[in-house]
């Protein structure tokens, strides 16, 4: 793969690839996300605690912000040492061009999660899996069932950055091919497990002739049928969210009272080495600014340690060799282990956060079989008439894409599948209360 080619600001469907004179293409496609309906829904979106009820408790807005952050960083680092090293590079782009590549990939990377978290992803599969929507199954290919039986968050990414409704979203192939951290199909025959770019799926059907050209166009090596290697700078955006989760998680389990004080400092302190001072910290009297302090200090240290296997890795990372998770070479993978396990046991299964996360596997199923029968309606006028009042709570573009493909199944499901899965966490339940008559 090539830089010059990887760094592409064309946008598909486009013929012009000219960016204005006081913004660069890049730095368009950041204020096209921040700006977008489907970022701010992010706010009330689960991160790790469902519908938190404390102010400084992370939401998937304020995650993807610090995500954005520190993929800004990795960027821009990486790039100082690779226009260095390409000569070619330097006389069109600049580290800030690489920067906000990673900036802007890294902001859009939950904009396909749904309401409550992982187990909303598992919520929406469940429903064709184990629920009404397993009678549906013959009226699909094998390849359209296994995405319906695979909600993908980030497939959903996709699909929300070059859905025509979203007319200023239209990004560059650069963002586009960053943002995507699994370029294959729910459907591969030659799935390689041990390839960190295959252990999920970056596209349903509906994209993929998108895809194909966004691949194609970047130069992106294709190593099967639907199978590509990843755009470089994909790697720092997984990198990003690595280093935010683990981090930030623990930060908001200290400041809940799921992790003690002390145990947060000396997993912070094992990634700080020698640079952490315990008597300087003892100074510091908040617990808050305390651990903030030691965070932002953690996160400066995995930053600078990615960059080195990033451009170390290079060589490998181009030629399409190179496929695992940057954190999973460096310096601290010992340290970042021991914080997931702590996490895992005392964070996640945390009472508060199992309860609610449950309800996803009510609610979110208990909608889709609700909206998929209204939309059954709109093309077929053979349901209750309940089904006739549900339909028009779908989104009017919605409705006229049903309508004008009456006889495309597999579409009908995506779009009602679009609107379910775009819900806040308080939209959803309050939906799925109201239209069940728990709630007037």
């Amino acid at each position: 793969m090539i830089w010059t080619q990887l760094l592409s600001y064309q946008r598909l469907n486009q013929k012009s690839d000219l960016a204005e004179s006081t913004r660069s293409a890049f730095e368009q496609d950041y204020d096209r996300i921040i700006f977008s309906h489907p970022f701010r829904r992010l706010q009330d979106k689960t991160q790790v605690h469902p519908l938190p009820e404390h102010d400084f408790v992370h939401t998937r807005l304020t995650h993807s912000l610090e995500v954005s952050s520190v993929g800004r960083s990795l960027g821009r680092r990486v790039g100082e040492v690779l226009i260095q090293r390409h000569e070619d590079l330097s006389a069109k782009f600049s580290s800030h061009d690489f920067g906000t590549v990673v900036a802007s990939a890294s902001l859009a990377h939950d904009l396909g999660n749904p309401p409550f978290g992982h187990s909303g992803e598992d919520g929406l599969s469940d429903f064709f899996l184990h629920h009404e929507g397993q009678k549906y199954k013959p009226h699909f290919s094998e390849q359209e069932w296994t995405d319906l039986t695979h909600f993908e968050g980030n497939a959903q990414g996709f699909r929300i950055l070059n859905k025509s409704q979203y007319q200023g979203l239209r990004l560059t192939l650069a963002t586009l091919g960053a943002f995507t951290k699994y370029p294959c199909a729910s459907l591969v025959l030659a799935r390689d497990a041990s390839k960190k770019s295959q252990k999920k799926f970056g596209f349903f059907m509906t994209e993929q002739e998108l895809f194909n050209e966004m691949a194609d166009q970047l130069g992106l090596i294709m190593n099967a049928e639907n199978v590509w290697t990843r755009h470089p700078l994909a790697f720092l955006v997984e990198a990003a969210d690595d280093i935010c989760y683990n981090i930030i998680d623990l930060e908001d389990g200290c400041r809940l009272g799921l992790v003690s004080v002390n145990d947060t400092i000396e997993l912070l302190a094992a990634i700080l080495g020698s640079d952490f001072n315990p008597e300087k910290a003892a100074r510091i009297k908040s617990v808050d600014e305390k651990i903030g302090v030691l965070r932002a200090m953690a996160i400066g240290k995995l930053i600078a340690d990615v960059v080195e296997v990033f451009l170390q890795n290079e060589t490998a990372i181009l030629s399409g060799i190179f496929d695992q998770a940057l954190t999973d070479l460096g310096s601290y993978k010992n340290q970042l282990k021991q914080i997931i396990d702590i996490s895992i046991s005392k964070i996640y299964r945390a009472r508060h956060v199992v309860e609610i996360e449950s309800a996803g596997f009510e609610v979110l199923p208990g909608l889709l079989d609700e909206f998929i029968k209204a939309a059954e309606h709109l093309v077929k006028k053979n349901q209750a008439r309940k089904y006739a009042n549900l339909a028009r709570l779908l989104p009017t573009e919605t409705i006229a894409i049903i309508q004008a493909n009456p006889d495309n199944t597999y579409l009908h499901f995506r779009e009602v599948i679009d609107f379910v899965s775009g819900l806040t966490d308080t939209h959803a339940l309050s939906l799925y209360r109201k239209i069940n008559g728990f709630e007037i």
